[in-house]
């Protein structure tokens, strides 16, 4: 992919999942990239020999830290939500702390002149029943668009990679438990996408224009039940795994249970475990026609991710790893 970027591109959320794996593919592009992160020391330990970007400490809660940060900025990421408090108490105010960081950071865009922002939001139905998360990730929507920037929204699912809450969880789940008693929640249907392609999203909408101003559904080719999520990675694994569903598991005791049971923190968990009563699959795809691209399937993305795990100590092995794909590469 070609990205023709002639201002300065501001990243905010540089040290996160998506946010990191974004920051490696704009340098690697050639962006001339600003990154915002309330810790400097922490992007400069993830950055690349080679990456040469701009950094500005600063924190999107505190207006006043925001002076120059956009100035000469002609597109900005926004890549922020308040979701990972270490306790389910912490995340009572993540929905407050959004409307104020989106509120500070659309105020500092209109006084710089910003032209186009790039938000990463959440793929789900709207209305009353909508989970905490998935409703603070529309609402912040609704004010980045409210500034005079153009602001484009991808609004997407479960994001598949190695060290995303959503792959961990489900890696953690599967390889430890050889019965899994789950609620009934885990036959609600979603749409995960492969952590590359979701960046390739991301990038493509800098490089269309007429991406600008809109907001788009992104997914995944599969469109599975999370209990069918957890058959697909038994089936890489080649591991045997009985799913029990109960009636009766709230959201509160599944977060505890899957807090237990993964590393996970449950300020993490809880806000996942209460979107599964939501439907996550897209609605249209419209981004497919600007930014066509071979999406990746589940079974590869899962794939990938054990790969990228297992370079860390005490890892999954890779031909272990990867048993269903390595089988079906030699039919």
């Amino acid at each position: 992919m070609t990205v023709e970027m002639n201002g300065k591109v501001l990243l905010t959320g540089a040290t996160g999942f998506v946010g990191g794996r974004l920051l490696h593919a704009l340098t690697g592009h050639g962006i001339d990239v600003r990154c915002l992160v309330r810790s400097p020391d922490r992007l400069r330990n993830q950055l690349f020999p080679e990456e040469e970007v701009e950094i500005f400490q600063g924190d999107l809660l505190k207006d006043e830290n925001l002076d120059g940060v956009l100035e000469g900025i002609e597109v900005a990421y926004y890549m922020v939500h308040s979701m990972g408090g270490r306790t389910i108490g912490e995340n009572k105010v993540f929905a407050e702390r959004d409307r104020i960081a989106a509120e500070n950071f659309i105020r500092a865009a209109d006084k710089a002149g910003v032209s186009r922002v790039i938000y990463l939001g959440g793929l789900g139905e709207t209305g009353d029943q909508l989970s905490k998360h998935l409703a603070s990730r529309q609402e912040v929507a609704q004010i980045l668009s409210s500034g005079s920037a153009q602001t484009t929204e991808l609004r997407a699912p479960n994001i598949m990679g190695a060290g995303g809450a959503p792959f961990e969880m489900l890696r953690y789940l599967v390889e430890r438990l050889p019965v899994m008693v789950c609620p009934r929640w885990i036959e609600t249907r979603c749409q995960p996408i492969d952590i590359r392609d979701m960046v390739n999203y991301l990038l493509g909408c800098l490089r269309e224009p007429a991406t600008a101003g809109l907001s788009f559904d992104v997914g995944g080719p599969d469109i599975v039940t999370y209990r069918e999520m957890m058959e697909i990675y038994t089936k890489v694994r080649s591991l045997k795994r009985l799913i029990i569903t109960v009636p009766v598991l709230t959201p509160r005791l599944s977060t505890y249970w899957v807090n237990l049971v993964t590393p996970v923190p449950s300020g993490v968990v809880n806000p996942l475990v209460e979107g599964l009563r939501n439907e996550v699959i897209c609605r249209e795809n419209r981004i497919r026609e600007l930014i066509p691209m071979q999406l990746m399937p589940l079974e590869q993305s899962i794939c990938n991710a054990l790969k990228e795990v297992e370079k860390g100590p005490g890892k999954l092995v890779s031909q272990q790893a990867c048993f269903f794909q390595d089988r079906k590469s030699n039919t």
